[in-house]
């Protein structure tokens, strides 16, 4: 484990190369575009270049409460887009990467809806869905 830390920090120490970043890229594509969007899309409700950050906001509101009253819905919905994406070839992946980009900037609260609706869901499946442990109860219980 100590090695691990060290060749981390030795990392850190000389950078990151261009080609280490590109194969990353290429291995988690939508992922990165998503966090670009969102990083895009908090900027634009931030600064309110074409919608102020209160639609943002509540549009999140509105998809955590959509993803709480109806989890098994949105957890099919969501599964199926993002089931999808990961089907395609590359070139797909990138074109709706940009296209998520393009929707990040200038409707920025669709992405914020989607996000709530995950994040719903999400808390709903933590919250009434028992974690699958390997440890065992104590004896005395």
């Amino acid at each position: 484990m100590n090695n691990k830390k060290e060749k981390l920090s030795d990392k850190i120490k000389e950078g990151v190369s261009v080609q280490e970043i590109e194969n990353f890229a290429k291995k988690y594509t939508s992922e990165v575009f998503s966090a670009l969007a969102l990083l895009l899309a908090t900027i634009s409700s931030l600064f309110s270049f074409f919608t102020g950050s209160s639609w943002s906001i509540l549009f999140a509101g509105i998809g955590a409460i959509a993803g709480l009253i109806f989890p098994n819905h949105a957890n099919k919905a969501l599964g199926k887009l993002y089931g999808m994406l990961r089907t395609q070839e590359k070139s797909t992946q990138i074109i709706f990467g940009v296209v998520k980009l393009v929707i990040a900037i200038f409707v920025p609260f669709a992405l914020f809806a989607v996000l709530g609706l995950l994040g719903g869901s999400a808390t709903h499946l933590h919250t009434y869905v028992p974690a699958k442990t390997k440890t065992k109860p104590p004896e005395g219980k």
